[in-house]
């Protein structure tokens, strides 16, 4: 069975095993504020093929302090809504490049329109989310990427 090329910011977040029912607006805003529970940073390290660490590097959280997350069961706001940046422009790789597959590939490997890296590695600043996300659009609609 193919693997669809729309996937939702909740689904790779844990989708409504991990949120419930949540709307991807208002819903989904409210639960980033409040602090999103643990599981979701599991569900996405699934989704990307890491390791725990590996995406708290990306989110920006200190293996002690995940691990304290972890015994807590939640993120604190600015670790949720960084938690939700990286699982966005997931989304967003997944819609362009074909599926959830594909953006987990793209993400991982070294990109020259990103200056040699991969774009993974840019995503815990928001300066590096967005040059991600522009050589998503440009991806996405032909141009050089």
């Amino acid at each position: 069975m193919a693997e669809p090329a729309q996937v939702h910011v909740s689904d790779l977040l844990g989708g409504k095993k991990v949120l419930g029912r949540i709307s991807e607006t208002e819903g989904m805003l409210r639960r980033v504020r409040d602090g999103l529970p643990y599981a979701s940073l599991e569900a996405l390290t699934i989704q990307l093929g890491l390791e725990p660490g590996d995406i708290g590097a990306v989110v920006g959280i200190p293996p002690r302090t995940l691990a304290r997350r972890k015994h807590t069961r939640q993120l604190s706001p600015i670790e949720s809504d960084r938690l939700y940046r990286l699982a966005y422009v997931t989304h967003v790789a997944s819609a362009a490049l074909g599926g959830v597959s594909a953006a987990r590939r793209w993400l991982s490997q070294a990109n020259r329109s990103l200056g040699g890296v991969a774009p993974l590695s840019l995503l815990d600043t928001d300066i590096g989310c967005r040059r991600v996300e522009e050589a998503l659009v440009r991806l996405n609609y032909g141009l050089y990427a």
